[in-house]
């Protein structure tokens, strides 16, 4: 399949399921099954320094930026005479680099404009506002400003998709992506379980991550 019929496939996908969460209450359905009105606390609690938080927050972001400078010097030290068996994965890593460097950066800047609530903020889940949407514009007597759309944790997770263009066999491939899959929803189901995400930030970063990888696919071709 060519790569601009897989981007206008992409923004077709990204466009529907945006237009899904916020015509529906999806979000309140899921986000149900992670908060306990009894005792009025999330799945998880999310403490510096625990175990959890070296798993899927904090370890997992340096373990992901250490795999970027690694990547990154690879792709430097392909143009070596001396690193002939690189070369032929120079466009890869050039690739994985970019995303990992610019999937993360425009996600962390729709959350800067986006201005939506997290699932914390819901009065319905111990929070002090009303479940607002992307769509529903935000009341003038809130003044808050909120940064929780979408999920930009889990973006850095998503960014390894893009290892799916480094491998040449179909087996490697698939392989990378569902290891891409695996960390970035375990990211971004964690964010969930504390409260932090609803399902839609994490599935609109998805796709819109597996977007701009496929821009910088093309941009690079």
């Amino acid at each position: 399949m060519k790569i601009e019929k897989q981007i206008l496939i992409t923004i077709f996908f990204l466009v529907i399921v945006f237009f899904l969460f916020e015509f529906t209450n999806l979000d309140i359905f899921v986000q149900n099954f992670f908060y306990n009105d009894e005792t009025h606390q999330w799945f998880l609690s999310h403490q510096n320094g625990s175990l959890l938080d070296i798993v899927f927050y904090s370890g997992i972001k340096k373990a992901i930026i250490f795999f970027g400078v690694l990547v990154l010097s690879l792709s430097i030290y392909s143009f070596k005479n001396s690193a002939a068996t690189l070369k032929e994965y120079r466009k890869g890593l050039l690739i994985v680099w970019l995303s990992l460097a610019f999937v993360p950066l425009v996600v962390g800047i729709l959350k800067a404009i986006s201005n939506a609530p997290c699932p914390r903020d819901f009065v319905g889940f111990g929070g002090d506002y009303p479940h607002i949407r992307i769509l529903d514009g935000m009341p003038e007597e809130i003044t808050k400003k909120f940064k929780c759309y979408p999920a930009g944790h889990a973006s850095g997770g998503f960014a390894l998709m893009s290892l799916f263009f480094l491998f040449k066999t179909y087996k490697n491939r698939i392989i990378a992506l569902l290891f891409a899959f695996v960390i970035g929803w375990s990211m971004g189901v964690y964010k969930m379980l504390i409260g932090h995400h609803y399902l839609s930030h994490t599935v609109i970063t998805m796709i819109l991550s597996w977007l701009l990888i496929l821009a910088i696919y093309k941009s690079i071709k």
